[in-house]
């Protein structure tokens, strides 16, 4: 068996599909199954067994002899939360908690990290284990993933393969539920439906023109194909923190555009003071260094913002289609 937590987000959901996809029937989901906005995520899946996040480490001990691998991408993902006990709670502990079962059990392990912890890019964004404990996040979500991989680095027992990947900016279907964390290539989708434009935060820094704040977006199938290489490929050598995203940083104003594009419409973009609540904590410029990511074996091609946007855009936003596995070619 398999094991994916946060199964009923958005990565983690489509991380599944692919592992039914490429074969893998015996899928155990784990996450809080309650929350309905995720149910379209997870229902239509023909998987082994869905166990509430709080019940997984005494079924995990239980079933520990059947489960080969484990991909822990449950977190509270929410970059706003100001919640330091909850944010330890489910970043942090309940991560200590799945590293130390996966040593005791042998099991090998991939976990979401984030690049969030780079803070405002000082030090760079090179995943370099040795400037771990010298990053600064910005946000108290930051910070939880970043003492995680502190944490994880100092431990004398680890699993035997191991890797934490630092997601940049990723956005594709099933993240319907995201709510204000939504990428913004939904947000623009939504906003051009509803009004015809689209509004981007402003610059703030003279340094950058309005919209012309940078990420690395990167498009959620790209993220999985990387997730099922390492777990093809679990290297005991590998092992280690690697950047995931695209390796380009695109602006904010390149995104709306191709959504315009991909939806038929001349673009229409104004602009708007970034709210106070991020104002401080925002970052202006991301962008993955793949250098580790490519010497350890993953060669494949990233898609372009342009054609991920397109494929989003005609495949699931306008049908409100969630990612399904699809059927066998004959």
């Amino acid at each position: 068996m398999i094991v994916v937590t946060g199964a009923a987000g958005f990565i983690g959901s489509v991380l599944a599909v692919r592992l039914l996809e490429a074969d893998y029937r015996q899928l155990v989901l784990v996450d809080d199954f309650r929350v309905e906005a995720k149910r379209p995520n997870h229902q239509h899946l023909p998987v082994t067994a869905r166990v509430d996040r709080a019940d997984f480490p005494a079924w995990l001990r239980e079933n520990e002899g059947q489960v080969q691998f484990m991909f822990h991408l449950g977190a509270r993902t929410d970059t706003t939360e100001m919640d330091q006990d909850l944010l330890n709670e489910l970043n942090l502990e309940y991560s200590k908690e799945v590293w130390n079962l996966c040593v005791e059990f042998g099991l090998p392990l991939i976990y979401a990290s984030s690049a969030a912890t780079y803070g405002d890019g000082t030090l760079g964004y090179l995943d370099s284990h040795e400037v771990v404990n010298r990053l600064q996040p910005l946000n108290p979500y930051g910070r939880s993933k970043n003492d995680f991989d502190a944490w994880a680095l100092a431990q004398d027992r680890k699993p035997y393969f191991w890797a934490g990947f630092k997601f940049f900016n990723v956005y594709g279907p099933n993240e319907f539920h995201k709510g204000r964390m939504a990428s913004v290539v939904l947000h623009t989708f939504r906003q051009v439906q509803a009004t015809g434009g689209m509004k981007l935060f402003r610059s703030h820094r003279p340094d950058f023109a309005d919209g012309h704040q940078t990420r690395d977006f990167v498009h959620v199938e790209d993220v999985c194909s990387v997730l099922l290489h390492f777990m093809h490929h679990r290297i005991p050598a590998h092992s280690g923190l690697y950047n995931l995203g695209s390796g380009k940083g695109r602006t904010f104003v390149d995104l709306a555009t191709a959504t315009f594009q991909a939806m038929g419409k001349d673009p229409n973009i104004s602009f708007v003071d970034t709210p106070e609540d991020i104002r401080e904590t925002y970052q202006y410029f991301t962008e993955a260094d793949l250098t580790k990511l490519r010497a350890n074996g993953y060669d494949h091609a990233f898609r372009s913002l342009e054609e991920g946007i397109d494929d989003y855009v005609k495949n699931h936003l306008i049908n409100s289609k969630p990612r399904a596995p699809r059927a066998a070619s004959a």
